[in-house]
C-alpha cells in the first residue's frame, strides 16, 4: 500500500520548536516534490512550504519564512519541517503532499497523509 505518513506534531509553547517528518511506505518519495500545507479549525487549507524532488528548490509562505526550514534526506526517503519560533496562529494540522510540481493546488498532488496536529499554546 502506498502512504505518506507524517509524524513530530505536538504541543509545544509560544517561541517553541517542532520537527515535523514526512515519510513514505511503499514508494519513495525521492522522485517527488513534497509540500507541506496545514488546516486550522474553520479555515482553509494553505501552503506551507514545497521542496523539489532534487532538493535544490524551496518556497514558503510568507507568515512563515525566516521561522521554518523544509529538507529532505534522500538516504532516509524523508522529509522534514523545522518550524521555530511557533506562534499560536500557527496551530493546525499539518498534511504532507507528493506530486510532480511544487503547486498551490490540492489536485497538484498525488499523495497525500492524514495529517499531525500541531498545537502552540501556554
Amino acid at each position: 500500500q502506498l502512504q505518506v505518513v507524517e509524524s513530530g506534531g505536538g504541543l509545544v509553547q509560544p517561541g517553541g520548536s517542532l520537527r515535523l517528518s514526512c515519510a513514505a511506505s511503499g514508494f519513495t518519495l525521492n522522485a517527488y516534490h513534497i509540500a507541506w500545507f496545514r488546516q486550522a479549525p474553520g479555515k482553509e487549507r494553505e501552503g506551507v512550504s514545497c521542496i523539489s524532488s532534487s532538493g535544490g528548490s524551496t518556497n514558503y509562505a510568507d507568515s512563515v519564512k525566516g521561522r521554518f526550514t523544509i529538507s529532505r534526506d534522500r538516504a532516509k526517503n524523508t522529509v522534514y519541517l523545522q518550524m521555530n519560533n511557533l506562534r499560536p496562529e500557527d496551530t493546525a494540522v499539518y498534511h504532507c503532499a507528493a506530486g510532480y510540481v511544487c503547486g498551490a493546488g490540492d489536485y497538484d498532488y498525488g499523495y497525500w497523509g492524514q495529517g499531525t496536529q500541531v498545537t502552540v499554546s501556554s
